[in-house]
């Protein structure tokens, strides 16, 4: 099993005791022996990573180290299918941004991992090629949508994975799995060949096995692209610079919206056990409000949504993408094609976002879901002119049953609440995991202001040392 961490493997590579080739012989076969029960990979492709491995520099900083691709992360060469049979036949003719700067600091892009088609689900079951299954917590969910990247990482079967975050995709899933998930500041890593869910609220981030590895792959990946207009001018520095640095004196937010009776008794314990933790390393605790915290998820998801249908128009059976067959002219094309591409609950997603930007209902929904989401960035503005960092859960509750039919889509929209205000006003989130004590896993949250990722790392690295 790959349980070692980025700077493990490194050492490794670096000392001769083992090969580039010799670590995605080993990974391939991992994955051939674990996938079939898990299903995290909807394709990998050994061949193409050992010619990769074959030409390895283990002098750069990721030199020779697999890693998985989410399926919504373009691979030239490779399918990109979002976990849709929309793409199922889609071969991608270019790297994604991100890809380009992993291969050229050395990494070797392993597997397609699967998610929630077009990245739309936190339960990791609204794959067109099957569902993924919880490898740390079996019968369970691994979280969504990034839900293979964080079972193949969980599971031994990726040193490190790429995964998306739209409303919690990859925090979800890595607490979920009991691994580290971060999403970066809006803009840090460039969107360019991320196929888009919702574009204002889409970022591409590390899930790792510990809080260096996030750093580490943060370093190989962030930094200004001139091929997508939000990526950012801010500028870069060492993410792994002031890991193991004393966090003394730091104050952390804990608002009190977040300790809600909706929260499971392992989650609240989970928070106070962080409490004590980050109180015995220095911190100070302060309580803070966000009073828009009710309205989140009413907002979220009528901006993604009515991203989703503007951005997924352009799947249409005519230009790429799956195409009906036996069809009766333009109309039936078009919503045959629609209609058997895409699965239930993207279908659901386009109907609402469609709703909402349709005219008499823009201003009454669309328009002032916008303004709901400038006071949450104001509350968070007046937030950090207190305290230096957030604290909360992640989800309100461990994973969910697999396939619990029990919950209806609202409950599992539910799921996401504590997640989705990051994405709202672009702020830096990581998921850490806690002590699972027998228990299934659980994740806290730290949020930072706007490319305050180097000072986040280091209080989650402190935190994460403390709870080990």
């Amino acid at each position: 099993m790959l349980y070692g961490s980025i700077s493990h493997w490194r050492r490794e590579l670096t000392t001769g005791n083992i090969s580039p080739s010799e670590l995605v012989q080993e990974l391939a076969r991992v994955t051939a022996e674990k996938n079939p029960h898990i299903n995290a990979y909807i394709s990998y492709n050994p061949e193409a990573a050992l010619a990769a491995a074959a030409k390895a520099d283990i002098s750069l900083p990721l030199g020779g180290i697999p890693i998985a691709i989410k399926d919504n992360i373009c691979m030239q060469g490779e399918p990109t299918r979002c976990a849709s049979q929309m793409l199922h036949n889609f071969i991608s003719p270019y790297d994604a941004t991100a890809v380009t700067k992993l291969r050229a600091a050395g990494a070797i892009p392993f597997g397609r991992a699967n998610m929630d088609e077009f990245a739309m689900g936190s339960a990791g079951e609204n794959s067109s090629y099957g569902h993924t299954e919880n490898p740390a917590a079996p019968g369970h969910a691994p979280g969504g949508s990034s839900s293979g990247s964080a079972a193949a990482v969980a599971a031994g079967m990726a040193i490190a994975a790429l995964g998306s975050d739209t409303g919690g995709s990859i925090r979800q899933p890595a607490s979920h799995c009991g691994i580290v998930g971060l999403k970066p500041t809006y803009g840090r890593i460039s969107r360019y060949g991320l196929v888009a869910f919702a574009s204002s609220l889409d970022q591409i981030g590390p899930i790792t096995q510990n809080v260096e590895d996030a750093a580490i792959l943060l370093n190989a990946m962030c930094g200004h692209d001139a091929k997508d207009s939000t990526s950012s001018t801010h500028g870069t520095e060492d993410f792994t610079a002031k890991i193991g640095q004393s966090i003394a004196g730091v104050r952390i937010g804990l608002p009190k919206e977040y300790l809600s009776s909706g929260n499971s008794p392992e989650v609240t314990a989970a928070i106070e056990l962080a409490v004590a933790k980050l109180t015995e390393l220095g911190a100070e605790i302060v309580e803070i409000s966000l009073p828009h915290s009710e309205a989140v998820v009413s907002a979220y998801y009528i901006i993604a949504c009515a991203e989703a249908s503007s951005n997924l128009s352009r799947f249409d059976g005519i230009r790429y993408g799956y195409r009906a067959e036996n069809t009766n002219g333009l109309d039936d094309l078009y919503s045959r094609s629609r209609a058997e591409g895409f699965g239930p609950e993207v279908k659901r997603r386009i109907i609402l976002g469609t709703y909402v930007l349709s005219s008499g209902f823009y201003d009454a929904y669309y328009a002032k879901a916008q303004k709901v989401r400038a006071l949450v960035a104001k509350d968070f503005a007046e937030a950090f002119e207190k305290v230096d960092f957030i604290l909360g859960p992640v989800a309100p509750t461990a994973a969910p049953l697999l396939h619990d039919k029990t919950m209806s889509p609202l409950q599992v929209y539910l799921a996401d609440i504590y997640t989705i205000p990051a994405n709202l006003a672009g702020l830096p989130g990581i998921s850490i995991p806690t002590p699972q004590n027998g228990g299934l896993p659980i994740g806290i949250q730290l949020l930072g202001n706007h490319f305050a990722e180097a000072d986040l790392l280091r209080v989650a690295s402190a935190l994460e040392t403390s709870l080990a």
